[in-house]
C-alpha cells in the first residue's frame, strides 16, 4: 500500500509541495491534528517558531500556529556573490619574511666577492683588527697619547666605544640569532662566538666614528675604516645585512648618549681662555 492510501485511511490528508520557482516561498500543509487547536511544541505566544537555521536546499522554514510551514528561500555564499566579480583577498606583507629574503640575496652577492683572494686578504685582515674593538682601542690610545691636552677626552670617548662592544655582545646573548650556514662554502674568518645578531664589529666602528669623530673633526679615515670594516662582515659570511646594519645603529646611539659625558672632560678641565680652572 502507497504511503498515501494509508495515510487516507488514517483521515489525514498530506499535501505535497509543488514545484515553485527558484527564490520563491513554499507553502507546506500541517496534518488536521495541528489545526484542531493543539499548538505545536515549541512555539511561542506569537505563534512563530524558527526551525532548523537552514536546509540543504537552502530554505529556511517558519512553523506558524496553524497548519502551514512557509518555507523562505536563504541567499547562499555563492550566489550572494553570483553575478560579482570576485575580490582577490589583500594579504598582508609578512614583513620578518621579506627581511630574510633580503639578507639572504645580499648576502650571497657580497660572499660571492670573496673568491678573489686579494679580497679574502683584506677581510680577514680587517676582522682580526676589528675583533672586540682592538683597532678602536689603539686609535682611543694613540689619540691619548699624542693629545696631551684632551687626554681625557680620548680616554673616555674610548671607554664609550668599549660599552658600546660590551652592549652587542649582552644584545647577542638575548637575540640568539644564529649565523648564516652556506653548505659548501666555509666563512672567511673564525669567529668568537656562534650568535649573529647584532654584529659586534659594526656596533664598535659605528661608535668609534659617532666618539672620535668630534676628536677628529675633517678625518675620513675613521668612517672608511668603520665601513670596510661592516662590509668585510659580509664577505666574509658571518653575518647577514640586517646584523651590520641594527649594529651599526646600536653603535652610534649608544655613542652618542656617551659623547656629552666624554666632551665634558674637556671643559671641566680646561677654561675658556685656556688655562686651567683650578
Amino acid at each position: 500500500m502507497r504511503r498515501s492510501d494509508s495515510a487516507a485511511q488514517r483521515g489525514t490528508s498530506i499535501s505535497r509541495p509543488t514545484p515553485t520557482p527558484a527564490g520563491s516561498p513554499r507553502v507546506l500543509a500541517f496534518p488536521p491534528g495541528h489545526a484542531q487547536g493543539r499548538q505545536p511544541q515549541g512555539i511561542d505566544a506569537g505563534g512563530v517558531r524558527p526551525m532548523a537555521p537552514s536546509t540543504p536546499t537552502g530554505l529556511r522554514r517558519t512553523a506558524l500556529a496553524g497548519r502551514v510551514v512557509v518555507e523562505l528561500p536563504v541567499r547562499r555564499d555563492d550566489e550572494q556573490g553570483a553575478g560579482r566579480p570576485a575580490r582577490k583577498r589583500r594579504r598582508t606583507p609578512d614583513a620578518a619574511a621579506a627581511v630574510v629574503r633580503l639578507d639572504r640575496r645580499v648576502l650571497a652577492l657580497l660572499r660571492g666577492y670573496g673568491s678573489d683572494r686579494r679580497v679574502a686578504g683584506a677581510v680577514q685582515a680587517l676582522g682580526l683588527a676589528g675583533e672586540h674593538g682592538a683597532v678602536w682601542m689603539a686609535v682611543g690610545a694613540a689619540g691619548a697619547a699624542a693629545d696631551a691636552e684632551r687626554r681625557a677626552v680620548w680616554l673616555r670617548a674610548t671607554a664609550v666605544v668599549g660599552a658600546a662592544h660590551v652592549l652587542s655582545m649582552g644584545v647577542k646573548r638575548v637575540a640568539r640569532r644564529p649565523r648564516p650556514i652556506t653548505p659548501g662554502d666555509a666563512p672567511l674568518v673564525h669567529t668568537a662566538g656562534r650568535h649573529s645578531f647584532p654584529s659586534s664589529h659594526a656596533t664598535s666602528s659605528a661608535a668609534a666614528v659617532t666618539a672620535f669623530g668630534a676628536l677628529l673633526p675633517g678625518t675620513a679615515a675613521v668612517p672608511v675604516l668603520a665601513a670596510a670594516i661592516c662590509v668585510s662582515r659580509l664577505v666574509a659570511g658571518v653575518h647577514y645585512p640586517s646584523d651590520v646594519v641594527c649594529g651599526a645603529l646600536l653603535g652610534a646611539v649608544a655613542a652618542r648618549l656617551g659623547r656629552t659625558w666624554a666632551l665634558g672632560a674637556h671643559h671641566g678641565c680646561t677654561a675658556p681662555g685656556g688655562g686651567s680652572r683650578g
